[in-house]
């Protein structure tokens, strides 16, 4: 693409504990969609993969990858001092919450919007040439090839006799899923903005109904194309995916976005996605912090046996001032 942008990483001995939205705009991009790639691989490696049929053989044959996913997930969390205190748990999930809800705009930074953020880590697309943009496109088409192979294997599709051509059909409809998505997306931020303010009960209703149609066609894929819970679930594992490439897709082609009047969607979307992302991150630490005895552990772990007694102190003469 060209270009470069100062990314500030501390020096010397940190004492000071990170809050998660902080280490989610430095490490989000670099490190957790990364992770999270890999993590879907592995898994559809463990469901359709043929070289490891029991537990123990996939254990002994994807540890590394794993541990590889674990470290790119949860390392930033786990070198942060007082990571796993619970009550700057709650500090920090209430500033991630107030920060990715945020509007942008003018004069607004980063750190105090996530829409800010957004178009900041999507800058450098605008500075781009026809080349930079066309293999951005090309290296989302992966996820649209790992899509029809997750469709290829769904019980819908395998049960039936006519095989490969059946196949292309499940995929054709799939994209008409993920472009019914795109339409729902699109006509619930429209309702947003003309009866969110003056016509609650209007909104409401439109929500409502958007919600029965999608009731009503799984329904009927149930009845007509022998649609399974398990093919569900594949499902979802296919279409995530396939709706960041759309993403990135989109945030390649802006332009083209704007001008088609869906790029409100398209933010929409890419908010849905940035707070799945968060909350998959957010949930295991904040169930590892319900145990006093982890805090105990990461405080040892990072500092010395004196430092790490006078947090301790630190958190008692804390405690007992609070009850005063």
């Amino acid at each position: 693409h060209g270009g470069a942008k100062y990314r500030a990483t501390g020096r010397g001995f940190v004492v000071r504990h990170e809050k998660f939205a902080e280490n989610y705009r430095l490490y989000s991009r670099s490190h957790f969609v990364k992770g999270l790639e890999l993590m879907v691989l592995l898994i559809c490696y463990r469901l359709y993969g043929s070289a490891a049929d029991d537990g123990i053989s996939y254990a002994l044959l994807s540890f590394s990858m794993w541990f590889l996913v674990l470290s790119w997930l949860f390392a930033p969390f786990l070198l942060n001092p007082s990571g796993f205190e619970w009550q700057k748990i709650v500090e920090d999930w209430e500033d991630w919450s107030k920060w990715i809800s945020c509007r942008g705009g003018i004069g607004v930074p980063s750190v105090k919007s996530w829409e800010s953020w957004w178009e900041e880590e999507q800058e450098h697309l605008r500075h781009t040439g026809f080349i930079g943009r066309l293999f951005e496109i090309i290296l989302s088409i992966r996820f649209f090839i790992y899509q029809y192979g997750i469709v290829y294997h769904l019980n819908m599709t395998t049960s039936s006799r006519q095989g490969i051509r059946l196949s292309i059909v499940v995929y054709g409809l799939s994209w008409l899923v993920i472009g019914a998505v795109l339409i729902i997306l699109k006509i619930v931020s429209m309702g947003r903005m003309k009866f969110s303010a003056d016509f609650q009960l209007m909104f409401r209703l439109l929500k409502l109904l958007l919600f029965i149609g999608c009731i009503v066609t799984i329904a009927m894929l149930f009845y007509f194309l022998n649609l399974t819970v398990g093919d569900i679930f594949q499902s979802i594992l296919a279409f995530m995916p396939t709706g960041w490439a759309l993403l990135q897709i989109s945030q390649a082609c802006r332009t083209l976005v704007k001008g088609i009047g869906m790029w409100g969607s398209v933010k929409a979307l890419a908010r849905g996605y940035e707070y799945m992302m968060g909350v998959l991150l957010f949930a295991p630490i904040a169930i590892l912090a319900w145990f006093p005895f982890v805090s105990e552990f990461q405080t040892r772990l990072l500092f010395n046996q004196a430092f790490s007694r006078g947090l301790q102190i630190q958190r008692i003469l804390a405690g007992s001032k609070k009850q005063a």
